[in-house]
């Protein structure tokens, strides 16, 4: 797999971090001629995860963006915790749960892998150019 391209932002454990993700995923996107739409959407699902689900208060969340060469994008999102996702049947009623079922559905293929010593995990997700 040979990487075209790449990026990365770090951010804190706040929901109004989702927004600095997207203005991320847009700015580099955009530099690369790719529309933003999906992976945007992919990107907030998986650090909105993240940060309701797998941080402490004072932990960091690492999101990078790669483009390869066959125009696929990649999207990683690293937190400090070893718990990990997975999907659930939402209720109808459900106002949340549904995030890992929209990533499934709009990605090539998404997992995940811990990271040594118990540091962490790490989410990604695939998407077709």
């Amino acid at each position: 797999m040979d990487v075209a391209a790449h990026g990365e932002i770090v951010i804190k454990r706040q929901l109004e971090a989702v927004a600095e993700v997207r203005k991320f995923i847009r700015l580099t996107l955009g530099d690369w001629g790719v529309d933003d739409y999906t992976p945007c959407l992919v990107a907030s699902e998986l650090v909105s995860n993240a940060i309701r689900h797998a941080c402490t208060a004072d932990d960091d969340v690492t999101v990078r963006l790669g483009r390869l060469d066959d125009g696929a994008l990649w999207i990683e999102v690293q937190d400090a915790t070893t718990e990990m996702p997975r999907i659930v049947d939402a209720a109808l009623s459900s106002e949340s749960g549904r995030g890992l079922f929209v990533v499934e559905q709009l990605t090539r293929y998404w997992g995940v892998r811990p990271l040594a010593n118990a540091a962490g995990k790490v989410l990604f997700a695939v998407l077709s150019p």
